[in-house]
């Protein structure tokens, strides 16, 4: 295999594939990136078992061929030719590297080792405008859980109604967003990585174009410019947001978004090393107080706002509500609660497609 190619295609391409290499593995060959050189493209390939990422550049090919290369470490070498003419091919020495007057050599695998990826997937789709899709995956995916402890978890689940409806929770809060979708056909939900959602909204102009999803036999695909990114989904039961959401609450409390986001990140910052890194609300129909308390001192804040119904005081994750604030859209949004110990959502004041749930901390206040 020989290739000739620009330094900075070639870098933004290994940087974005490499992103689906695994990264603790017994197996070196799921480390790698698989370079096949054919006609006038090279396509850039990269599996970790569950998510793969293929880009495809424009190269002056002179021998065809494939060859693994190990990803982070090539990643890193061709991130410092960002300005340069790289001429690759393949050797005795693994793969040979030439920029200017320099020759580097880097060890590489046999391209018959690499796993098989089905990039025909296309029994089942839906289509969304790009800039819809970023929003809903940036509107829930950071509510997904982290851990292994519940793998279904850390997908997002999408239901394609009307419109489509993805919620995503980690036990201690739930997001839940809709969106307008252009059309379906096949599966009405699937339960998709949240790793999978986010490489695919990277790869997404932020526009008004289409994008469309395939799925099928428990895998997604999407492509766009010369991209395509292809996922296993999870399989299994999902909590239903019915069933967790309240129906109605006992106070509600309207206030402008900027303000508390304002107040809470001050109270964060004394709590910033602490565990649970909780912030107070006391709500009263003179306001809501937004405080916190630690060794290093205390925050007191009011925000103006208007509440109804029942006083109370509740604390929680400053985290979690300040996450929920920034994703939230409106000047104004509305807190609802059901007493000190259930939990509460956030909403924007108008325009009700995004939701977020976040439990209390009890025995805190």
């Amino acid at each position: 295999m020989k290739f000739v190619t620009d330094g900075l295609t070639l870098s933004e391409a290994v940087s974005k594939v490499s992103k689906a290499c695994a990264v603790r593995t017994t197996a070196p060959i799921m480390e790698c990136i698989l370079l096949s050189a054919h006609n006038d493209e090279v396509s850039l390939l990269a599996t970790d078992g569950e998510l793969s990422i293929r880009k495809t550049i424009k190269a002056e090919v002179f021998d065809e061929g494939d060859i693994c290369v190990p990803g982070k470490l090539f990643a890193d070498f061709t991130s410092k030719l960002l300005g340069e003419e790289i001429s690759l091919s393949t050797g005795e020495r693994g793969v040979e590297i030439k920029y200017r007057d320099s020759v580097s050599y880097m060890q590489a695998l046999s391209a018959e080792d690499f796993p098989a990826i089905n990039l025909n997937i296309g029994e089942n789709s839906f289509v969304m405008k790009k800039n819809e899709f970023k929003k809903i995956v940036a509107q829930t995916t950071f509510c997904c859980a982290q851990d292994d402890s519940r793998p279904i978890l850390k997908g997002c689940l999408m239901e394609f109604k009307d419109r489509l409806e993805a919620v995503a929770l980690d036990g201690y809060r739930l997001a839940f967003s809709t969106r307008d979708i252009l059309s379906k056909s096949g599966e009405s939900s699937i339960i998709c990585p949240a790793r999978t959602l986010t490489e695919i909204a990277r790869m997404l102009s932020d526009d008004e174009s289409e994008v469309t999803l395939y799925t099928q036999g428990g895998m997604l695909l999407a492509d766009s410019e010369n991209m395509t990114v292809v996922s296993r989904l999870y399989i299994g039961d999902f909590i239903k947001k019915e069933n967790v959401i309240p129906g109605k609450f006992t106070t509600t409390v309207t206030l402008p978004r900027a303000e508390l986001t304002a107040s809470a990140e001050r109270a964060a910052i004394l709590n910033r090393g602490d565990k649970n890194n909780l912030v107070t609300l006391d709500v009263t129909t003179g306001g809501v107080k937004v405080s916190s308390t630690s060794e290093y001192g205390n925050v007191s804040e009011t925000v103006a706002a208007v509440a109804e119904g029942l006083d109370l005081t509740i604390s929680m994750n400053a985290k979690f509500l300040l996450d929920a604030l920034r994703a939230l859209e409106e000047e104004e949004v509305v807190l609802s609660f059901n007493g000190p110990v259930s939990p509460f959502i956030l909403q924007n004041k108008e325009q009700k497609d995004s939701l977020y749930l976040i439990l209390p901390v009890r025995n805190a206040v």
